[in-house]
């Protein structure tokens, strides 16, 4: 009985074991999460203040994560400004449209292009945020808006107001950049989260659990948590030590963190409930499982921002912003920079381009021009630094892709360079259809910066195996003097049978040759026999036809004898 329920109680423990097992899922990189919006909250400011002639005073601090950046300026509709442009990233490209009203002011690691560049000024002004502050303050006067915005592609004025009710005073702190209408903002997409879910899509009316984990070496210390939903949920928040969860509305969630909460409707912090340190996806899920006695994980999100403070909304969107869109087979936009295109062709002199259906054979080379729309006429170079080809299907095979850089002049190349690709190493693959992605470098002068990726679809097919045709054999000298040489011994020998046949066989008898010869010429062995002679000559011949029948008939006799 006892083994008995020792069996029992091991089987339990290998059902839980692998019951909490199939709880967990690994997360991936996604762009978005249909649960979770998070905001970057920047340092900035935004007040009222405007000069006396009527200008406005505003201070992008623009932060790149490689040097050698660039991104567009389009200031045409821009009200009267004094606009301070600072980055602390190496060397920066600006491709600037401004109207006459727009006075600029950069640092000598900014580059202007455009065709209007009065009233740019290259001054060395502080980089530091509070330094920079006091001197645009006593520069101008005050501070229209401070906006610090990270990897910028395109920023736009939107031609309204840039001033603000309220105070003049430009005092820094954690906003949401996104509200000041004056400006719109594109920046390059990060993917900032990480995230997996074990439940339907469509999950029940049962209270949902919602983790929050915020890695070790992130620099999110500050965290506003909104909740925006009418179903109570369940949210385990977890973090570094040091942060700060702040609930602007808790009312339908039961939360529990390892750091401190603080909810605004009460006035003291909450201590934190449990002690974790782990930020392994695995462990956070199980503890947040364990913790609230749940089965299932609603979302489990893995946060990663360079901010320290964020703003976080908790809730599934009922208009989710991003849709399925069909995908172009041979454009994308390079991170920071600018449109590129990946344009094929079956030939060297790149004149006939090749269709996107068409099926190139494994055994051939494809050549390959990638090129560019450049960002205010600003000329560039493009080098390519790999390529790799994916395969479509449920499961993608990746390969990389060594290229050949194909000669160009630069006014035939401009702002585009050629490459070219065996696809020998496709012939063993089965797949046919693949997705062929290269990552290049924009360079202007010296300077380069990453360029991002472009990708273009390819159709490869297998080429044609003639059937195996019989070996040919191959006659060299010696054999053909071998051949020569049986021959003669075989004609040698044929010829010496005859012989031998003719020895054995001899002349028949009574065979007159001479005879024969005179009447057959050229035929000694002549076999005809000869007439008998009449026996009764005349009487005028008989002396003379003695004489000459006895010569003659002693030759053969004697001959013969």
């Amino acid at each position: 009985m006892g083994s008995y329920r020792a069996l029992l109680a091991l089987l339990q423990c290998f059902t839980i074991s692998a019951l909490a097992s199939s709880q967990t899922c690994d997360p991936v990189a996604v762009p978005d999460v249909p649960w979770v919006q998070v905001r970057e909250m920047p340092v900035g400011c935004w007040t009222s203040f405007l000069r006396a002639d009527k200008a406005e005073v505003h201070i992008l601090n623009l932060h790149f994560t490689s040097a050698g950046a660039m991104f567009s300026l389009n200031m045409t509709l821009a009200k009267p400004m004094n606009l301070i442009l600072t980055s602390s990233a190496g060397p920066l490209y600006v491709a600037c449209n401004k109207n006459a009203d727009v006075n600029i002011y950069v640092h000598s690691n900014v580059t202007l292009y455009g065709d209007n560049k009065n009233n740019v000024h290259t001054e060395d002004f502080p980089t530091e945020n509070e330094e920079l502050v006091k001197w645009a303050t006593q520069r101008f006067g005050g501070v229209t808006s401070f906006t610090t915005v990270r990897t910028p592609s395109n920023i736009v004025s939107t031609g309204r107001e840039g001033t603000k009710l309220g105070s003049s005073d430009c005092t820094l702190e954690h906003e949401d950049p996104s509200v000041k209408h004056f400006m719109e903002v594109v920046t390059v997409p990060a993917s900032p989260f990480k995230y997996c879910s074990t439940q339907p899509q469509n999950p029940s009316d049962e209270r949902q659990l919602h983790i929050i984990n915020i890695p070790e070496d992130s620099s999110i210390r500050n965290v506003s948590v909104h909740v925006n939903t009418d179903k109570l949920m369940k949210v385990f928040l977890r973090g570094p030590q040091g942060t700060t969860w702040s609930f602007v509305n808790s009312q339908h969630a039961a939360f529990c963190s390892n750091n401190e909460v603080v909810v605004e409707q009460i006035t003291h912090r909450l201590r934190p409930t449990i002690t974790f340190t782990s930020d392994h996806a695995e462990d956070v899920q199980k503890k947040a499982l364990e913790y609230f006695k749940a089965t299932t994980v609603t979302s489990y999100s893995e946060i990663r921002l360079e901010g320290s403070m964020v703003s976080l909304t908790l809730g599934k969107r009922k208009n989710p912003s991003v849709t399925e869109e069909p995908v172009i087979p041979f454009t994308t936009n390079a991170p920071e920079q600018m449109p590129l295109l990946m344009q094929l062709y079956t030939s060297p002199d790149y004149r006939l381009p090749l269709d996107p259906n068409t099926k190139v054979q494994s055994d051939k080379r494809i050549y390959a021009e990638i090129s560019g729309n450049a960002l205010g006429g600003i000329v560039l170079t493009i080098n390519v630094i790999s390529c790799f080809v994916r395969s479509k299907g449920s499961c993608p095979v990746e390969k990389e892709m060594p290229f050949i850089s194909e000669t160009c002049s630069p006014k035939v190349c401009l702002n585009s360079t050629r490459v070219s690709f065996f696809l020998d190493q496709l012939q063993e693959l089965a797949s046919t259809t693949w997705d062929l992605e290269c990552s290049v470098n924009l360079c202007h002068n010296e300077n380069c910066g990453a360029g991002g990726r472009v990708k273009r679809n390819l159709e490869v097919t297998q080429p044609y195996t003639p059937p195996p045709t019989p070996p040919c054999i191959d006659f060299g000298l010696p054999a053909v003097l071998g051949i020569a040489f049986g021959g003669f011994l075989i004609g040698v020998l044929l010829i010496g049978a005859l012989w031998f046949i003719k020895i054995k066989t001899g002349y028949p008898t009574g065979l007159d040759v001479s005879t024969t010869a005179a009447n057959l010429s050229g035929c000694p062995c002549s076999l005809t026999k000869r007439q008998p002679v009449s026996t009764n000559p005349s009487p005028s011949e008989n002396s003379s036809a003695n004489a000459s029948i006895g010569s003659t008939q002693s030759t053969p006799t004697s001959s013969m004898a």
